[in-house]
């Protein structure tokens, strides 16, 4: 195999679109291989499935003229395509091939998108042994006496052989994994011990010397020598500082640290197995012996060379919490003995969908408690009519004075039962009043419980902050400090681990951005160390993060010479922005201020990773600078994702929520301050103009309403694009217990989640960055109705809409982006039944579809369409990357109008298929 000697595309989205696809599917080729080395799965379920998974990175390869992968890929899709025609299971040398060339390609999609051709290009090697592994197989048929024979990699290149290889045989599986437990808790343990320590707290060291301890224990149970004689070696370094015959200066704390990041990667990736793990360490884990034995003796230290900016932070998962504790009941011999733990600090190992669901209920149960506040109301209502009923009887006694004594007797009867009723009303209210208040103080009680099962300290995410901080300020050159407060502060787990990549992002800008070097600070008249803070709090019901420095700030005129420079808009309107609105384009994907590229910045993808990351967590993030006082990001995210505040609002009479954290303010606008420009409307909020949409448009349910003397209008989108939606009425502010859509719907377009209000009735939860994106794709297309007006017909559309449907991501943009490049409008879906909702809900004028998809494949989807009486006029164009001429008249038998292969991108045969089957686009 040639490594690619062409640069890569000067876009990067692609690739890195590809990398996201190729990711997945290279992580379950691994899996699958792995089986089928163990025999422990059916083959005849798993080959089809690990075929696909190749195919799919072969297609997005395609795309990107990736020769490595796609050849790679090509192979194993061939090869599984080969056992599973014969009905053979693969021999143990064909999976063990088979494992080494999924690793390969786990490896090239682990790697940064601007990296991806240069990383092939120097594990040209490797690749090219892995295909000749591949294409060295024997057929199935000549295969079936090595079947039961032939061990593991017999056969295998020599490079390919350690990947099979683990721990040794005599350590069982459970002591070896709680092994990795420890040795990952631990290392997290030392690495911030250290950073404390350089920060002149010594009382830290009997804890690093504990630490070093167990790492040592731990690796003498298993075996690991290595790893033991280098804990040891650290544990000699704290011993002699603690004796005080050794100072622990910057240079003695390189060293450690270099030592704890070798340590914890035994514990990060416990599927390397040691043996490949010493292959790969052990030169550099004996040299840090060595020197780290040097030290200790008091020896002079050589300078380490700087590590690479972005070495992971040491984080731990739960179940590293859980199970590090349980190595010390095999290693009693080895380590000091530790005090039994109370019953408050008992741990349970429960599965996280056990908690979900647990989570669930108790949100229910809160909001069925509160339904019996409205029976309250009811009971009120009844008194009052009561007592109207007893007016009634009154006026009634006072009409029948001189009557018969008979129908005076009834009259009296009534009256009193009529009290009777009253009073047994009053006494069952206040028996009412009272359960409710015990049901919802207990429903309270356990959802908060339930809620505490969920949750995580803040601390939880932060361990490897002050580290990350530290190691870059060093190779900055700069003297850089991190103050973490809240760390108490509870979190919803699942938000928690949302976290980790925008607080990196965050605290890596403001170390490189924002704290000036030790001598700008200096004439300045700041201190030489700059102090960045870290803070997590609850306010308002959402969690609030704060990241601040303490240095020169953003300068707004560079941000606005960049606009310029860019062309994002011109001077004259640059030049009117203020310093808040020039603020929110640093959040733009590309957009950075940096003079030059560097390891550390330079390409614009921090910030905007930020925001989406916050996003998709249903939060929001906005800066703060000043060049006196340093720049705040302020994130906001909800505490939990169980239960979520929200704005509940009538539309075409059914109930739609809008997540609370997601819009930024709801108001009632009067008819007449509604303006109109063209075809568009809108209105003034402070000093922008806000376009109005009407919400019934955007989810297809009819015709706008006629506007009348006062719209309710809610707020979405952000200070850069916002738009006012238009709505029937509001309902009110409330929490709702989310619930997930089923699965089989697919993604449903514009709508996250469901709820349950406390009337019984459903709510749909809107997903508000797909409200958003469908008002800009009815923007662009000039086709928003005025409130007053008609809906447009489907002839009317200035544009032809394309349904582009493909399981992978890397496909489905690149058709998307050849087919808008060309004036079309097109949506996508992400599978069959994705795109079978698509169809049958959104009119279009042409499908393009894949083959090979999960759920309902292209096949069945062109079939679907053409047997209904509505859709079946709809012309459809099967690209998929199977080229044989049997699979083209599959399709075209199907019903397809036109059959290509993926190779088409690289050419106009697409887009020729499309202009012959429905014309140009706004023909």
């Amino acid at each position: 195999m040639r490594a690619p000697s062409r640069p890569p595309p000067a876009d990067f989205t692609l690739v890195e679109l590809f990398l996201a696809d190729a990711s997945a599917n290279a992580t379950i080729l691994v899996q699958g291989s792995r089986e089928l080395v163990k025999g422990a799965t059916d083959p005849a379920s798993l080959l089809p499935v690990l075929e696909m998974a190749a195919q799919s990175i072969k297609g997005a390869a395609s795309i990107i003229d990736f020769a490595p992968a796609r050849l790679l890929a090509e192979e194993l899709q061939a090869s599984f395509q080969r056992s599973s025609d014969s009905g053979q299971t693969p021999t143990p040398r064909a999976s063990a091939a088979l494992l080494c060339a999924a690793e390969e390609l786990m490896l090239l999609a682990g790697c940064p998108a601007d990296e991806l051709f240069p990383s092939a290009m120097q594990r040209a090697e490797q690749l090219r042994l892995a295909l000749e592994g591949l294409r060295g197989l024997p057929p199935v048929a000549q295969a079936r006496s090595d079947h039961a024979s032939e061990p593991a990699a017999r056969e295998l290149p020599s490079s390919a052989r350690p990947r099979l290889m683990s721990a040794p045989p005599s350590v069982d599986a459970a002591i070896l994994a709680l092994f990795y437990a420890e040795t990952e808790s631990c290392a997290a343990t030392l690495s911030r011990g250290l950073v404390q320590l350089e920060a002149g707290d010594p009382a830290g060291l009997e804890e690093l010397m504990r630490a070093a301890h167990s790492i040592k224990g731990a690796a003498r149970i298993v075996g690991f020598g290595i790893a033991t004689r280098l804990a040891h070696a650290m544990e000699e370094c704290f011993v002699a500082a603690q004796a005080q015959r050794l100072v622990l200066g910057g240079t003695h704390v390189d060293l450690l640290l270099e030592a704890v990041d070798v340590l914890g990667d035994v514990g990060r990736r416990p599927d390397l197995g040691l043996a490949r793990w010493q292959a790969e360490k052990g030169p550099l884990a004996h040299s840090l012996v060595e020197r780290l034995q040097k030290a200790a003796a008091g020896e002079p230290v050589p300078d380490r060379v700087r590590m690479p900016v972005g070495a992971a932070p040491v984080l731990l998962t739960n179940e590293a919490r859980v199970a590090a504790p349980a190595i010390a009941l095999v290693r009693a011999a080895d380590s000091a003995p530790k005090a039994a733990p109370s019953g408050q600090d008992r741990v349970v190992r429960v599965a996280a969908q056990s908690i979900n669901r647990l989570m669930g209920l108790a949100g229910e149960s809160l909001v069925e408690s509160r339904r019996v506040q409205t029976l309250g109301g009811s009971m009120q209502r009844l008194k009052r009519k009561q007592r109207d009923l007893a007016d009634v009887l009154e006026a009634l006694t006072r009409a029948t004075t001189g009557l018969d004594p008979q129908t005076a007797a009834l009259v009296v009867d009534a009256k009193a039962r009529a009290l009777e009723c009253r009073t047994l009303v009053v006494d069952q209210i206040e028996g009412l009043e009272s359960y409710a208040r015990r049901v919802d103080d207990l429903s309270e009680r356990l959802y908060r419980e339930a809620l505490k099962s969920r949750m995580r300290p803040f601390g939880d995410c932060v361990h490897g902050l002050p580290r990350m901080v530290r190691d870059l300020g060093r190779q900055l050159g700069k003297q850089v400090r991190l103050l973490v407060s809240g760390e108490g502060t509870d979190v919803d787990r699942d938000v928690l681990e949302s976290l980790e990549a925008p607080l990196n992002h965050l605290l890596r800008n403001a170390v490189d951005h924002g704290i000036e070097p030790e001598a700008t600070r200096l004439a300045k008249g700041k201190p030489p160390a700059g102090t960045v803070r870290l803070e997590a709090r609850h306010h308002a019901g959402v969690l609030a993060i704060t990241v601040s420095d303490d240095g020169a700030g953003i300068d707004p005129e560079k941000i606005r010479a960049k606009i310029i420079d860019r062309a994002l808009l011109s001077p004259t309107v640059a030049s009117e922005l203020s310093t808040p609105e020039l603020l929110e384009f640093i959040f733009l994907p590309g957009f950075s201020t940096a003079s030059s590229v560097t390891e550390i910045s330079g390409r614009g993808v921090g910030l905007d990773a930020v925001r989406t990351a916050v996003e998709a967590a249903l939060g929001m993030v906005k800066v703060v600078s000043d060049p006196a006082r340093g720049t705040s990001f302020h994130v906001q995210l909800p505490v939990t994702r169980s239960v979520m505040r929200a704005v509940v609002a009538e539309v075409a009479g059914e109930s739609y929520a809008f997540p609370l954290l997601r819009i930024e303010r709801i108001l009632r606008l009067a008819a007449n301050e509604v303006k109109t420009l063209g075809s568009a409307q809108y209105f003034v909020l402070g000093d922008a103009n806000v376009s109005l949409v009407c919400a019934q448009q955007i989810l297809g349910l009819g015709l706008p309403p006629t506007a009348g003397d006062e719209l309710c209008v809610v707020i979405v989108g952000d200070r850069a694009q916002r738009y006012g939606v238009t709505v029937d009425k509001f309902l009110g502010e409330h929490d709702l217990v989310v619930r997930p859509l089923d699965p089989r719907l697919g993604k449903v377009q514009d709508i996250a989640a469901a709820a349950i209000l406390m009337n019984g009735l459903p709510a749909l939860i809107f997903d508000v960055d797909d409200v958003v994106r469908s008002i800009q794709k009815l923007a662009h297309a000039g086709r928003v109705d005025k409130l007053s007006a008609r809906g447009a017909t489907p002839s009317d559309r200035p544009k032809k809409r394309i349904l582009v449907v493909d399981d992978s991501i890397t496909v489905r943009e690149a058709e998307r982006q050849l087919l808008a490049n060309h004036g079309y409008e097109v949506d996508v879906a992400v599978d069959g039944v994705d795109g079978w909702n698509s169809v049958s809900n959104t009119h279009y004028d042409l499908i393009i579809s894949d083959i090979d998809m999960p759920r309902m494949n292209g096949l069945e989807l062109v079939r679907t369409i053409k047997q209904d009486a509505k859709l079946g006029s709809i012309p459809i164009v099967i690209v998929s990357y199977k080229d044989r001429e049997e699979d083209r008249m599959r399709g075209l038998d199907a019903g397809a109008n036109y059959y290509l292969t993926k190779s088409s991108f690289h050419d106009e045969s697409l887009v020729q298929a499309v202009e012959e089957l429905i014309g140009a686009a706004s023909s």
